[in-house]
């Protein structure tokens, strides 16, 4: 068990003849005593300051330990966005190329039907034509037979017209 300043200040010391001068034991007791509360004092400062910065010192070690976890958060928050992204893109381009696949087989298809179209006009162009040429053949031969300069003189019908 430590001295405390009031063990100091009761102690009784023994009488002696020939022993020491009481007044100046007593003076000295008194500056030991004030010299050991002052001690005491700054020792009971001491240990609140170091109480304070243990307190500090386990916020710090509370804020770290917070921080710390929180950027761990952040990161795997960071890895799963850009997860996420990465899944996004990689669907935005397959959504892509199936349209893009279904664009190109629409336009083979239609180019199909209009070759196919083109194909049917100009059969039908063809046939036409033949037929024109057909026809204008058949009105030239027409025109060419000998029977046409017979209508060329007067006709019977218009010199009764004439006459009548």
């Amino acid at each position: 068990m430590p001295l405390t300043p009031l063990d100091i200040h009761n102690k009784e010391f023994g009488r002696r003849l020939r022993g020491y001068d009481e007044d100046e034991v007593n003076e000295f007791l008194d500056q030991v005593i004030k010299d050991y509360e002052a001690l005491i004092r700054e020792n009971k400062e001491i240990q609140n300051q170091a109480l304070a910065l243990q307190e500090k010192l386990n916020h710090f070690a509370t804020i770290e330990e917070t921080l710390s976890k929180t950027i761990i958060v952040a990161q795997e928050a960071a890895d799963e966005v850009r997860s996420n992204a990465k899944k996004e893109a990689q669907l935005i381009v397959k959504e892509a190329e199936k349209n893009a696949d279904r664009i190109i087989n629409e336009s083979l298809s239609k180019s199909r039907k209009v070759a196919l179209e083109v194909e049917e006009l100009k059969k039908q162009a063809s046939i036409y034509r033949a037929r024109f040429r057909t026809l204008v053949e058949a009105q030239l031969d027409l025109l060419s037979h000998d029977s046409w300069d017979s209508l060329e003189g007067p006709s019977t019908y218009t010199s009764e017209i004439v006459r009548g």
